[in-house]
């Protein structure tokens, strides 16, 4: 399998690596292992200091990688460094706040005195994708670093040098040999190096498929998961919203990394008192969207990550008219060298088209009308994906109330969904299980040991 670097802003392959031998990803995991051994006996200090180090490092290297961001996938370059500036602070948090996160929990039970301390389980492996490089990997290695766990990644094949990348910017922060490693794998080597012994949880953001797979491997040997898989956020805006806001924040919403956020609002349900208001306003937001290369600061809508990305939505929006829906504008490749897609608004459709529940990967918006919240909340649950939403309300309490009947992981009140170090991240149905992130991200890939201290007259 080829790992390559091809831009897509005129698809042409700038460099080629090669996939690891089986002797080579042996060698990284005894290094991993032996790392572990050494590496859980640190202590907190030391941890967060590499840490620190790291991100110390992202910070003074901020433009040179969004450079390399923007190569790979095509990111906008001004929220390529934005990616880096996130990552870095995600670095900061869990170097900061681990320790007083993970510090023993005292119980108090009716006979004798315990708690609960908090200790590593081993060597993971990460399965990390395209769409953030950067920030993927820093919500994954942060936490289970300073958990006293080490780390394989095995990130997108498209993405090779950022990959490459991140796993120098911890040999320079001073990170021995097996404490972050990097492999280049093929999906299906990945997947059957789950069951390697020296493995002890897996992490995967992708697809459904993909974790699908991982996670039947990763029960089949009985290790940890968390899977982070596709979404299709509903946007609802409701009839006494600030329209205007909603638009703004709608367009950020859909256009964020060029359409291509697991958490972007892809449904956009308005109630039918404002929908003509919101959707003529939101149609003209989009038609002056303008077009081109990622580099350059004018441009708000860059290329999709590769030219088969843009051919499968392509493809989507044709088998999507083609069953009834109807195209408010865009629908079609933009007329330009690359992966372009032009911004789109697709209307009428029906629970019968094939491509009502699937995830639109890039910048097409569906767009419905319903006659009452109650239809609003309906619509939105009618997803196999529960991973993020919206609601704009000028009712806070109202906003809070629709929120809890939203069966998501996330739910934002008048904001689209979104990521910060401090906030937990994860879904629900279709869209995965599991948490990153804030405090959450430290509870999945840690051993809760119960220690129990016996009284003299402890009738156990």
């Amino acid at each position: 399998m080829a790992f390559q670097t091809i831009n897509p802003t005129n698809n042409e392959v700038i460099k080629s690596f090669d996939e690891m031998t089986d002797a080579a990803v042996d060698l990284k995991l005894t290094q991993a292992s032996t790392a572990y051994d050494e590496w859980k006996k640190t202590d907190y200090q030391t941890r967060s200091q590499l840490l620190y180090t790291v991100a110390g490092l992202l910070r003074a290297k901020r433009k040179e990688l969004a450079q390399m961001i923007t190569l790979e996938m095509g990111k906008l370059l001004s929220h390529a460094e934005g990616e880096i500036k996130l990552s870095a602070e995600i670095f900061d948090y869990y170097a900061k706040n681990a320790e007083g996160f993970l510090a023993d929990k005292i119980l108090n039970p009716v006979h004798g005195k315990a708690l609960i301390r908090y200790s590593p389980v081993g060597v993971l492996l990460g399965i990390q994708p395209w769409n953030f490089p950067f920030y993927q990997v820093a919500r994954f290695a942060a936490p289970n670093l300073m958990i006293g766990n080490v780390v394989l990644v095995k990130h997108a094949s498209n993405v090779p040098q950022c990959a490459l990348a991140i796993e120098a910017i911890f040999t320079e922060a001073g990170a021995q040999a097996g404490l972050y490693t990097n492999l280049l794998l093929s999906n299906t080597r990945t997947s059957a190096l789950v069951g390697d012994k020296r493995i002890r949880g897996v992490s995967l953001t992708g697809s459904e498929t993909a974790g699908a797979s991982v996670a039947a491997e990763a029960g089949k040997h009985i290790k940890r998961s968390v899977l982070e898989l596709g979404g299709s956020d509903a946007f609802i805006i409701l009839e006494d919203a600030d329209i205007d806001q909603a638009v703004e924040w709608a367009v950020v919403g859909r256009i964020n990394n060029n359409g291509q956020c697991c958490v972007a609002s892809k449904r956009f349900i308005a109630i039918e008192s404002i929908a003509n208001e919101f959707l003529e306003k939101f149609k003209v937001k989009l038609e002056q969207l303008v077009i081109g290369d990622p580099k350059d600061d004018a441009t708000q809508l860059g290329p999709l990550c590769t030219e088969a990305a843009a051919v499968r939505i392509a493809d989507q929006v044709d088998r999507a008219v083609k069953a009834g829906a109807k195209i408010l504008i865009g629908g079609h490749r933009a007329k330009r060298e690359g992966a372009f897609m032009e911004p789109t608004i697709l209307t009428h459709m029906a629970p019968n088209n094939p491509v009502f529940y699937e995830e639109f990967f890039g910048p097409v918006a569906l767009f419905f009308v319903v006659k009452d919240e109650a239809e609003a909340i309906a619509l939105a649950n009618d997803s196999p994906y529960g991973l993020g939403g919206s609601v704009f309300t000028q009712d806070i309490e109202r906003g809070k109330r629709i929120a809890n009947e939203i069966d998501t992981g996330m739910v934002f009140i008048n904001h689209p969904t979104w990521t910060q170090a401090d906030l937990p991240f994860g879904g629900t149905k279709g869209s995965g299980y599991g948490r990153e992130m804030a405090e959450l991200g430290l509870d999945e890939f840690v051993n809760k040991k119960l220690i129990r201290i016996s009284e003299l007259s402890d009738p156990f």
